[in-house]
């Protein structure tokens, strides 16, 4: 297997079809009420278990970040070189026009300057001129009693504000606990904690750094932070699509 193979000859959908045959009205809804939303059987059980192949082939990345090492938890995970396999670059190019128009939204009501363009090599372009050219998208893998720490994947000053994660083991069968959690913080409150539950092959979409609530009077900015449960048992996988580039 290639990783050219892993779009196009197994993929049944382009990247684009399957993108655009989510529920997008509600994702939007829900991104917008919960800062998160689930985009089930994104990927096949075949797509997923080729994807999680690749691990172990170090040519395909740039990088291995062993997360005891530097405090981030336990487990670690591996950022893709360019060229992304086929599968990733496509959804990553598919998705961004999509949630840009979301981005756009949040800033708006944040009241921050910063806009989006519509297609998502002409914001890697302004990534690049800002120096953030290294490629984000990773895999990631945890064995039993490993954990990922509550974070934010920002790697540089220009940052997307929302990224995806797809599961590509089973819960249950291939690993137990390992759930992914987000936990928000708004101003003068305690943290509310969010539990995302996935099978092998849905995405969630999810805010990296800040969202907008309303309030009373006007939408007021909340910091959000992200993680994985510790596993039980057994091994998982996860693919991360992130949309800025980093420094």
């Amino acid at each position: 297997m290639t990783i050219h193979s892993l779009n196009t000859k197994r993929a049944s959908r382009s990247a684009e079809s399957r993108v655009a045959a989510q529920d997008w009205r509600t994702l939007v809804s829900e991104l917008n009420a919960q800062g998160c939303a689930v985009m089930p059987g994104l990927l096949s059980a075949e797509e997923c278990a080729e994807m999680a192949a690749l691990y172990p082939r170090e040519e395909h990345f740039r990088s291995h970040v062993v997360m005891a090492r530097h405090g981030f938890g336990k487990g670690e995970y591996r950022y893709f070189r360019y060229p992304l396999p086929d599968l990733i670059e496509g959804l990553r190019t598919a998705l961004y026009p999509r949630l840009a128009s979301v981005a756009n939204d949040w800033n708006e009501k944040m009241g921050a300057a910063l806009r989006y363009p519509a297609d998502h090599a002409a914001f890697l372009k302004r990534c690049h001129d800002e120096g953030q050219t290294k490629p984000t998208p990773l895999l990631l893998q945890y064995g039993s009693g490993d954990f990922n720490c509550l974070h934010q994947d920002l790697y540089g000053a220009l940052a997307f504000p929302l990224q995806v994660a797809i599961l590509l083991s089973e819960p249950g069968e291939d690993f137990t606990g390992g759930e992914f959690v987000l936990t928000e913080q708004r101003p003068r409150m305690q943290s509310r904690a969010e539990v995302v539950p996935l099978k092998r092959g849905d995405a969630v979409i999810f805010a990296v750094h800040n969202r907008p609530v309303e309030g009373s009077r006007s939408y007021y900015r909340v910091n959000l932070r992200h993680g994985v449960s510790r596993l039980r048992s057994g091994r998982r996988h996860t693919v991360g699509i992130i949309f800025h580039d980093a420094k």
